[in-house]
């Protein structure tokens, strides 16, 4: 998603003098991952849908598969699929929350709630990781014959349902970060599906049924390392840390930069959502024109950074602050 606009009286500086001093405070609250030069991209549209269907639907028939056939392989490709389906349903869900508005007591909306579901999907998957994980030890201890043809018949379908999932969101995926999430999470499952479809083949002319249960672990494997990238980051946006794309030390050092700013404190950056990102900041300066240098500072934040939501205090002296801040 990419729109970037000001929000009513949302660009302003307000300065007071009550004590001799000069001090200016402002708010920008500009959307959009993209920057103000990209065009919108529509992200609540119909292939989030359409994915998130089609793939359910496989996982189901899959899994099943799976059962039937007795292969832990199709059930560890089914709960990879399962998390194209969660990661989806974040990207769908992501643009569909960022429409909704601010509420009396919700100021900030409802992004935060993207960071909770991503949580609560990676746990999710850690847990079916470790079901898959113990039923593949298992075969590995007892070996169990398996029918390879359907292993391949219908992992050969998943391939073809993730490839083509994955065409759907290829247009866009350079213009939003959710679009492109969605892509190359389609793009790894093909190639996981593709992995299934080897194994089966190598059963079928090898009759060696223990590769059933390697690659379950294969796969297991690369589950956990997606996963634990989304926990990560996941846990550290839901104690509002400053997103992975932002280095804070880097917009310190641009602030600083700013003509006239001689000192800041008080730097905050968090994540509002899983695509948003605010900062609040005390510019301590020595220029007589505020409002040029609020602006100059929103824009940076905006353009440079691409946050969001941006709230500026100016000083001409350095203030008393919280040590802790």
């Amino acid at each position: 998603m990419a729109h970037d606009h000001t929000q009513g009286d949302a660009d302003h500086g307000h300065r007071h003098d009550p004590d001799g001093s000069h001090h200016g405070h402002g708010h920008d609250h500009s959307h959009g991952l993209g920057g103000h030069h990209h065009h919108p991209v529509d992200t609540g549209d119909w292939r989030y849908a359409v994915g998130l269907i089609v793939n359910l639907a496989f996982v189901v028939v899959e899994f099943g598969a799976g059962v039937l056939s007795q292969s832990t392989a199709l059930m560890a490709d089914a709960g990879h699929n399962l998390s194209d389906v969660l990661g989806l349903a974040m990207a769908g869900g992501a643009a569909w929350l960022a429409r909704r508005t601010a509420g009396a007591n919700r100021t900030y909306g409802y992004g935060k709630a993207t960071v909770l579901a991503a949580l609560g999907n990676a746990l999710l998957l850690i847990l079916a990781c470790g079901a898959i994980a113990f039923e593949a030890v298992r075969r590995l201890a007892e070996p169990a014959p398996v029918a390879s043809m359907t292993i391949m018949a219908v992992a050969g379908i998943g391939f073809v349902i993730n490839l083509g999932t994955a065409f759907l969101f290829m247009k866009d995926q350079h213009k939003d970060l959710n679009v492109r999430g969605a892509y190359l999470h389609m793009m790894a499952d093909a190639a996981v599906s593709l992995g299934v479809v080897i194994a089966g083949a190598v059963i079928l002319f090898t009759g060696w049924a223990v590769v059933d249960a390697l690659v379950s672990l294969v796969i297991v494997a690369v589950i956990l390392i997606g996963t634990w990238g989304l926990l990560r980051d996941s846990v550290n946006l839901a104690l509002d840390a400053a997103p992975n794309r932002l280095q804070v030390d880097k917009v310190r050092q641009a602030l600083l930069a700013l003509p006239g700013v001689t000192a800041i404190h008080d730097l905050h950056v968090w994540g509002l959502s899983t695509t948003d990102a605010a900062l609040t900041v005390h510019l301590v300066h020595e220029r007589a024109d505020a409002d040029r240098l609020l602006e100059e500072a929103q824009r940076l934040a905006r353009d440079q950074f691409e946050i969001s939501h941006t709230t500026f205090q100016l000083e001409a002296s350095s203030l008393p602050h919280c040590p802790r801040c």
